[in-house]
Parts: C-alpha cells; sequence; structure tokens
C-alpha cells in the first residue's frame, strides 16, 4: 500500500512537472529585453500547454508579476502561482507587476490566436489558419510547425504550410527563405506582395533588403505567378459580381419592364414598390423572430408570396384610383406616379422611422464558397442569381403560356380590337399592372437581403431600372435580360479603374449614344404594335 502511494505521488510530481514551464523560458519575461520578452512569449505559446495559455492570459491581464530575483508569478485574488513549478507559493516580498506595451500586448495577442491552431474544432482552426495567413511572422514559427505536424485536415494542413513559409520569408537561414520563396509561388494570398516586394528593395548603403541573390530570383519569379493569379481571381470576381449587380438590376426592372414596356405607364413608384416589398420581408422576419423562433431560417419563404402579394395589391389598389384615368398621357402619370412615391416613402417613414431595418440573411444564405485560393462568392449573392433566373422564366411562362399572358400581349398590341373580340381591356390593364407590381415586390426581398431597408431604398433603383427596360427595348423581356447583366458586368468592370461615380456616368453616356443610333433598344417590337 505504501509503495502505492510512493508510486502515486510520484506520477502526480511527474505530471505536474511535465505541465509547468521551464524557469529558463519564463527568465525573460520579467527583463528589460523587448525582443528577448516577445521571442519568450512565442516560445512559451509553442509549449501549447493549458499552463502556456494561463501564462499568457495572465500577462494579458496585467497578472503577471516579478520579484527581485528574477522568477515570475501569476497573482490571482492574492494567491501567487509559481508558473515553474506549477504549485501555489506564498506570496514573495517586493514582487511588481510587469509592464506590458503595446508591441508586447500584440505579440501575447498573435500568439494565443495562434494556439487556436491546436484546437480540437475545426472551424477554430481553420480560422485561426486564415487570420494568421495575413501576418504570420518568424516568431510564430514554432507554433505554426507544432500545429503542422499535428494536423490532420488536408485544407487546413495545405494552409498551414503557406502560412509557416510565410512566417520563413524573413528567417535569418538563407535556405529556409528559399523554401519558403518557392513554397509561395502557387499562393494567392495579396497581402504577401508588400512583402515579397520588400525583399526585393534596397537599403539606403545600397545593398538588396534580401542578401542572397539565388532567393532574389526566386522571388521575382514567384511575384509573376502570384500577379497573374491574382489577376485571374480579380477577373472572375469581377466577372460574378457583375452578374450578381445585373441579376439585381434585373428583378429591379423586371416589373418596370411590364408596366412601362407593355403599358405604357412611366411609373415613377416603382422604386417605392421594391421598399414596399423589403419592408414586407422585414415584418416577416419579425413575426417569425417573436412567434416561431424555431423557424427563423424559414422566413423568407413566407417573404416571397407575402411580399408579392402586398405589393400587387398596393399596384391595384393605384392602378384602379389614378393610373386608369391617366393611359396615353405618360407626362400625367409620371408626375402623379412621382408624388405617389413621395407619399409612400412619408407613409414608411411614419410608420417604421427615418431609420433603416436590419433584415438578417437566413443561416443558409450566410457565408460563401471560396474557390481559386481567396475569391470568396457569397451565398447570398449567388441564391439572388438563380432567384433572378427563376422570376424571368415564370414572367416568360405566364406572359406566353396563360391566358393572361393571351390577354395582356392582345391588349398590348391593339386594345380596340382586344376589346371588340370581348377582352376585358380594364381589368387586364389591372392585373398587369398588379403583376409588374408583385414582381417589384419581389425584387425588393431580393434586396433586402444585400442590404439594409430603408425608406430611401427604391430611389436608388428607379434609374437603373428605366435604363435597363429603355436599352433592352420598350417592352422586350429578352432585351430586359440581356441589358440588366450587360450593364450590371460593365459596371463592375468600369468601378475598379474610374471609381464608382466616373462608372456610372460612362454608363449614362454610353446609353444615351446607343439610343441616339437605335432608339428601339437592342430588340425593336415588330408588327402592328409598332405603330
Amino acid at each position: 500500500m505504501k509503495k502505492l502511494l510512493v508510486l502515486i505521488w510520484l506520477l502526480a510530481h511527474s505530471l505536474g512537472a511535465m505541465a509547468a514551464i521551464d524557469a529558463a523560458l519564463l527568465a525573460p519575461l520579467a527583463g528589460d529585453d523587448p525582443d528577448a520578452r516577445i521571442e519568450a512569449v512565442n516560445r512559451i505559446a509553442a509549449l501549447a500547454s493549458d499552463d502556456a495559455v494561463k501564462l499568457l492570459h495572465a500577462l494579458q491581464n496585467d497578472a503577471l508579476y516579478a520579484a527581485p530575483d528574477g522568477k515570475v508569478y501569476i497573482v490571482e485574488d492574492d494567491q501567487a502561482f509559481d508558473p515553474a513549478s506549477g504549485q501555489k507559493v506564498a506570496m514573495p516580498d517586493g514582487i511588481d507587476g510587469i509592464s506590458v506595451n503595446n508591441r508586447l500586448r500584440g505579440a501575447v495577442e498573435d500568439a494565443l490566436s495562434g494556439l487556436k491552431l491546436l484546437s480540437e474544432n475545426r472551424t477554430e482552426r481553420l480560422a485561426a489558419a486564415s487570420e494568421l495567413q495575413k501576418s504570420a511572422s518568424a516568431a510564430q514559427a514554432p507554433l505554426i510547425n507544432k500545429a503542422l505536424e499535428k494536423e490532420t485536415d488536408p485544407e487546413i494542413k495545405a494552409m498551414l504550410q503557406l502560412v509557416a513559409a510565410t512566417a520563413n520569408l524573413v528567417s535569418p537561414d538563407a535556405a529556409l527563405r528559399l523554401a519558403a520563396v518557392k513554397a509561395l509561388a502557387t499562393s494567392s494570398n495579396a497581402s504577401l506582395k508588400p512583402v515579397l516586394l520588400g525583399m526585393l528593395e534596397k537599403n539606403p548603403d545600397g545593398s538588396y533588403a534580401e542578401p542572397e541573390e539565388t532567393v532574389r530570383v526566386e522571388v521575382v519569379r514567384t511575384l509573376s505567378d502570384l500577379n497573374a493569379r491574382l489577376a485571374r481571381t480579380e477577373f472572375v470576381g469581377n466577372l460574378f459580381y457583375g452578374v450578381s449587380l445585373g441579376s439585381v438590376l434585373l428583378l429591379a426592372a423586371l416589373g418596370l419592364a411590364i408596366t412601362f414596356g407593355l403599358m405604357g405607364i412611366i411609373n415613377m413608384a416603382h422604386g417605392e414598390l421594391l421598399m414596399i416589398g423589403a419592408y414586407t420581408t422585414y415584418l416577416c422576419q419579425l413575426v417569425f423572430r417573436n412567434y416561431f423562433p424555431l423557424a427563423l431560417d424559414a422566413y423568407l419563404l413566407a417573404a416571397l408570396p407575402a411580399a408579392f402579394i402586398v405589393t400587387a395589391t398596393v399596384g391595384i389598389v393605384l392602378e384602379r384610383t389614378v393610373i386608369r384615368w391617366l393611359y396615353g398621357r405618360p407626362l400625367e402619370t409620371l408626375l402623379a406616379t412621382w408624388g405617389i412615391s413621395l407619399m409612400l416613402m412619408q407613409l414608411v417613414r411614419t410608420i417604421f422611422g427615418a431609420q433603416n431595418v436590419e433584415v438578417a440573411n437566413p443561416s443558409w444564405m450566410s457565408g460563401g464558397v471560396t474557390v481559386m485560393g481567396s475569391l470568396v462568392l457569397s451565398y447570398n449573392r449567388i441564391v439572388i442569381i438563380f432567384f433572378a433566373l427563376f422570376v424571368v422564366a415564370a414572367v416568360w411562362a405566364i406572359l406566353n403560356k396563360t391566358r393572361l399572358g393571351l390577354f395582356v400581349r392582345a391588349v398590348t398590341q391593339n386594345r380596340r380590337m382586344a376589346d371588340c373580340v370581348g377582352v376585358s381591356t380594364g381589368r387586364v390593364d389591372m392585373m398587369t399592372f398588379g403583376l409588374g407590381s408583385g414582381i417589384a415586390g419581389l425584387g425588393g426581398v431580393a434586396l433586402s437581403q444585400l442590404g439594409n431597408v430603408g425608406p430611401d431604398l427604391g430611389q436608388g433603383y428607379i434609374i437603373d431600372s428605366f435604363m435597363v427596360v429603355v436599352l433592352g427595348g420598350v417592352g422586350q423581356l429578352a432585351g430586359t435580360v440581356i441589358a440588366a447583366f450587360g450593364l450590371g458586368e460593365l459596371n463592375k468592370f468600369l468601378e475598379p479603374s474610374v471609381g464608382a461615380v466616373i462608372a456610372k456616368i460612362t454608363i449614362l453616356v454610353f446609353i444615351i449614344i446607343f439610343i441616339q443610333k437605335r432608339p428601339q433598344g437592342l430588340f425593336a417590337l415588330k408588327g402592328r404594335s409598332v405603330e
């Protein structure tokens, strides 16, 4: 029994000794050399033990003290803990707090962040590796190498290899620097460019920052590969965001293509119908949040029919009360609908306030997929692109495959003839305007997933919507689709080089010139309707 107790004591003592931190690692923390203190922090972090984490947290929270003999203690609640022995001890005389300047505090924060590389949680390790790609330093190399040895996930392992190479770029060993530069030849991390360019710069005395010529040659080659890869990534990114902007313009302009293109009504309140659709989405989210919190992610599925019904109803009321009396008088419809838009905006301000309201993405639309190394395609934009294509297909089916669509086309092409054969033109006008307004509501649902919702939401899209309809050709669904995606791509490729404002002006000038040459737009109406 006595031997067993002795064995247990030795085992416990052994575990305690393993958990403690070597006093030689702790000693620089009590000194005045800032570089030695930062190196000590990184070497302690590389231990990746609970005691190391505890000590770093103590240093971060100003709970680390030094005794006159140079020993380091953690002091909490008037209790001293010796990290070198792993034991609680009596409070030493004359201990004083270790000062932490901004540089040391940053090193401690980086070390604690880097320790997440050893977490059991894959998401935490992936996030830590992604973060370190931006700011890995040579001092963190021991911790990164340790994490690399333990990592089994292929994605994180590949990321850590690049992180380790980034950290080794400033290693004093030329062979390590050369290997690091070669390893980074496949990276798509734009933050590496300043570091690599810095290696090619010259010091005031004329010497290169990177003394080895073989390393500099490899840096030039890696920079060339990196620039080519970044250019391809930028092109694909602009292409995607152009399609995304085009889908938003399409949703905003599709309803207008019906009310303006088919009915000839200049509806300046179309933007406010978008806004009403977005606020309907906000209300649906509130209802789900308050009464069905477990099904909150499904609020969008309820918002789509709700927004369509609400905006279609508003549109039908507008058509029956105001617009039906103004057919054939475009200037009057413009003024009347502009006044209605002001009234709708003020009504929304009165009900919801002038401040924007937040509509959160459902969890299944949050985040994105990473392609080409660093390009993130957000799920909400991908969903909106497919949703816009679905709405276009639905509108085409309604106009070409349903009885309502047949009547709409008949009234559009020859109202008097349609009236003569028994088509209720007034009823068709009402349903057509309601359909265009309902589609605007669906556009509002999509817009609510890309930004905040406010009373002025529609004002930002009304001009673009008219540009899309005019450029595509009045009354042409295919022209509206092509014009929306074309303007979206043109805008996204111009913005990086000339800025957002100049890009918008350039597009406007382009449309004016195009309309001068081709007044009917991309696709001209054919047949009797032209007359």
